[in-house]
């Protein structure tokens, strides 16, 4: 069996490049997962998605529209592959970081985003890469080969969080315009997000693009804190953006807080399973091979 991952190594900016990290961690958990499905002369209808801002107007059906009141578009079977669809939230909340992790939220999905990119050009088939807020956050196109592997590492390491204020209703949309774009049938889109800046609506937007044709997969990284609450007595906390400040009893506030927090992950799980989508809920202190096995079978439909 393999051995978990040196808790050690999620620091690559001191001990070892994230290169070289992700790399042994997907060699260590699972090479070779698959054939590519993209198959065809690229003729034959496949079926039908919604349309999304950006898409080529000509391929609006417009019987589809008169039929059922929404546009859709025609998919062909040059648009299937087996395409992997990075989506990494770099909000403010990722940077935080407990005496009790390893690393900051975003430091951790970072490492699972390039793992999983390293399977999916090893299998032969091609990645993209999308952001939620950020700087310096460089977007990618669907590309394969390691030179895409290495592209996607880069952009990982020089992203910077940043965002004043919480993620709106249509800048969250817009963000995944690109995504849906790129998603044709058989793409896996995992978005690595600790759900937290993100506008109230936003599991029912993230789960349009998980359908017959595609899934979509969230993966919750929180840190150790964050998912136990293991304060006692009086408190102050702050929110992700450094501003509000806000006094209380941890343990008169504890029951409320998972609560929520749980109440959240009903609302992500709900929304995506409706479409055939999956949640992974993980921790930074989390063996990262464990959390990348669990991504992997819940990518494959089964139970993560």
């Amino acid at each position: 069996m393999t051995q978990a991952l040196p808790k050690d190594l999620l620091d690559w900016g001191s001990l070892a490049p994230l290169r070289l990290v992700s790399q042994r961690l997907a060699d260590g958990v699972y090479m070779g997962v698959h054939r590519s499905r993209r198959r065809g002369s690229g003729i034959e209808f496949d079926g039908h998605r919604d349309y999304v801002p950006g898409d080529d107007l000509r391929r609006l059906d417009t019987r589809a529209l008169a039929r059922h009141g929404k546009l859709l578009v025609r998919q062909f079977e040059t648009d299937t592959d087996r395409r992997l669809c990075l989506i990494m939230d770099a909000t403010a909340s990722m940077t935080y970081r407990s005496d009790r992790a390893p690393a900051a939220k975003l430091a951790y999905a970072a490492l699972l985003g390039a793992a999983l990119a390293r399977i999916t050009v090893a299998a032969g088939d091609t990645v993209s890469l999308d952001w939620l807020g950020g700087k310096q956050a460089t977007a990618l196109g669907a590309s394969g080969g390691r030179e895409a592997f290495e592209r996607v590492v880069a952009a990982l390491e020089h992203a910077v969080p940043g965002g004043d204020e919480k993620l709106r209703e249509a800048d969250f949309e817009l963000a995944l315009a690109p995504t849906a774009r790129r998603a044709g049938r058989g793409s896996v889109v995992i978005l690595l997000s600790d759900l937290v800046d993100l506008p109230r609506h936003a599991p029912q937007q993230f789960a349009r693009l998980s359908n017959r044709q595609r899934m979509a997969l969230a993966v919750r990284v929180l840190d150790p804190v964050e998912a136990t609450f293991p304060f006692d007595g009086a408190i102050r906390l702050r929110d992700s953006n450094g501003g509000n400040i806000v006094e209380t009893d941890a343990t008169l506030a504890r029951a409320g807080y998972l609560d929520a927090l749980e109440e959240q992950r009903r609302q992500w799980e709900e929304a995506l399973v409706a479409q055939g989508g999956r949640v992974v809920t993980c921790t930074t202190t989390e063996s990262p091979d464990e959390v990348l096995r669990r991504i992997l079978r819940a990518a494959e439909g089964r139970q993560a």
